[in-house]
């Protein structure tokens, strides 16, 4: 079965059950097979309702009409999103949903108003995906990345969708389909209750189109490749070996007919629908479970920030606070009570406010990305490589004002380091202080890893979210407490490295060397860091490592 074709089918078994099914997810850019299958979305006989991800709580769940309520004297409620009747709500850019509206849509789609969604996960790689509670709600996910335009065809639907309903929840189920429905579910890894749950709809809806009032063999395999192939996690163990026992012969009364309900349904035929929708690579790395630092590298990261972002649903705040009052959401508290407040203070004129209407304005706190380079001046080759750091902060920064980075600089040279650029975006003010560093001496790389730390610190409370770079070619001969001892100024850098691990710096480590330094590549390792080999470089490859790096 193509793409396109198991696209198809989970459309037309969404169409059969839409709200027992949750939805469907749709991975694909924009473009003819994207489109063709919302166009086909859209046909399904229930309202759609198209959602932006960043939708507030009044937009979802309603507010007052302020306008309408004080120029007639009434309370005036405007209906949201989420109140309307039973609706398909198609969600372009759903991998960008605002955690807050993803909790609001899985709360009503827990509640029973009958909801489904389409989300279109327009992501361009693995770190952008639909939040976890909304793809956990959805039973169906498909692919159309690799779908081309002569791949494409009629997504026709079935007739007499409410029929088709009935039947399929007619559809009898044995006890022994429950049971390996749920033991393939463990197998695979999937620890959701509602996987099962939507396998069993699955193929009952897929029992109905075939008109059958039993399940066979092919409604279960088809529902588990589209319900589980995406949730798995991991691939069951092979079976031990056993004994070779000769069969009994069948008996053709005792023979099943291919459509007949399965007593107990085959493990190997029903892990091969699952596996059969896999990509090789997704298979190679099914139980495969490394666990690393968590460490985002990209600027505008959800955190304590130095600048604010959008506009966030107002809250419930003191007078004494120093935020500032958003009027339009303290009129909104207080226009429901004024009826009541009137009675009890009838000589008051105009709107009675309490203490408790105040609200207050919030923002996202976005923090931008602090590049601290973190440069070796040390030896013969110092010039070269402070060259090299130069021309990379020059270049960097004339992206800053685009992806609002900042740069440090930090040189380490003889026994000691130093902060020679603290954190800016100011281009003329990079140069003037870039140009004549010094250069020349031993290298003590751990006193160089230890300010760059302190630096990133430093940031971190600001605000800003650093990101160390390291242009050195290991060879550390000057330990931290500044005695010239090679194998304790090893140690040392690696120790440090491990502690800006631990702290969950991000960090990237460029090896400037001819030949790629195993202590280099050690450091990199201990720090959690990408290491990057680039022998004989200058500033333009440095950047243009520095930016891939950070980008992919």
């Amino acid at each position: 079965m193509t793409p396109w074709e198991r696209a198809n089918l989970a459309l037309n078994l969404l169409a059969v059950d839409p709200q027992n099914l949750g939805g469907l997810v749709v991975r694909a850019r924009v473009g003819p097979a994207r489109d063709a299958l919302v166009k086909a979305v859209e046909t399904l006989p229930m309202p759609s309702v198209r959602l932006h991800p960043s939708m507030t709580d009044q937009v979802l769940h309603g507010q007052i009409d302020l306008s309408a309520t004080l120029s007639g004297g009434t309370l005036v409620q405007q209906r949201g999103l989420l109140d309307r009747p039973p609706s398909l709500f198609i969600l372009p850019m759903a991998e960008r949903v605002d955690p807050n509206m993803s909790a609001q849509l899985g709360q009503a789609m827990d509640a029973g108003r009958s909801h489904a969604l389409v989300a279109l996960d327009e992501g361009t790689d693995d770190t952008e995906a639909l939040p976890a509670g909304l793809l956990d709600r959805t039973a169906f996910h498909v692919d159309l990345s690799m779908v081309a335009l002569s791949d494409l065809a009629a997504v026709p639907l079935p007739d007499d969708l409410p029929s088709l309903r009935r039947a399929a929840r007619r559809v009898t189920v044995s006890d022994a389909v429950l049971e390996d429905l749920v033991m393939l579910a463990v197998s695979l890894g999937i620890s959701s209750l509602r996987a099962p749950s939507f396998a069993l709809c699955a193929a009952q809806c897929h029992a109905a189109l075939a008109e059958r009032a039993k399940l066979a063999t092919e409604d279960i395999t088809a529902a588990v490749a589209l319900v589980y192939a995406h949730r798995a996690t991991q691939l069951p163990a092979p079976p031990e070996a056993e004994a070779d026992t000769p069969e009994p012969p069948l008996e053709a009364s005792s023979q099943q007919d291919q459509h007949d309900t399965p007593q107990t349904l085959p493990d190997d035929i029903l892990l091969a629908a699952v596996t059969a929708v896999l990509p090789p690579d997704v298979l190679a790395g099914l139980g495969t479970h490394t666990t690393r630092n968590a460490k985002g590298t990209g600027s505008g990261a959800k955190r304590i920030g130095n600048r604010k972002g959008r506009p966030l649903p107002a809250r419930q705040g003191a007078h004494a606070s120093a935020a500032r009052v958003d009027l339009i959401a303290t009129l909104r508290a207080a226009v429901p009570w004024q009826t009541l407040r009137k009675r009890s203070q009838p000589d008051k004129t105009g709107p009675v406010f309490r203490p408790s209407d105040l609200r207050q304005m919030r923002f996202d706190s976005l923090s931008d990305r602090l590049l601290i380079f973190t440069v070796d001046a040390s030896g013969s080759s110092a010039m070269s490589r402070l060259a090299e750091a130069k021309g990379a902060v020059e270049l960097l920064l004339a992206q800053a004002y685009a992806r609002r980075d900042h740069v440090a600089l930090v040189s380490y040279r003889g026994t000691e380091a130093e902060v020679l650029l603290s954190p800016t975006r100011s281009l003329v003010q990079t140069k003037r202080q870039l140009a004549g560093l010094p250069g020349g001496g031993a290298t003590p790389l751990a006193t160089g890893l230890s300010a760059a730390m302190g630096l990133a610190q430093t940031a971190t409370q600001k605000g800003l979210t650093p990101t160390i770079v390291l242009l050195a070619d290991g060879r550390a001969n000057i330990a931290l407490d500044g005695a010239s001892d090679r194998a304790q100024a090893t140690t040392d850098a690696q120790s440090l490295a491990t502690k800006i691990m631990d702290m969950r710096i991000a960090a990237l480590v460029i090896d400037t060397t001819i030949r790629p330094e195993k202590t280099l590549r050690q450091l990199a390792r201990c720090m959690d860091a990408k290491y990057i080999p680039l022998p004989r470089a200058d500033a333009k490859r440095v950047s243009s490592a520095i930016s891939a790096a950070l980008t992919g």
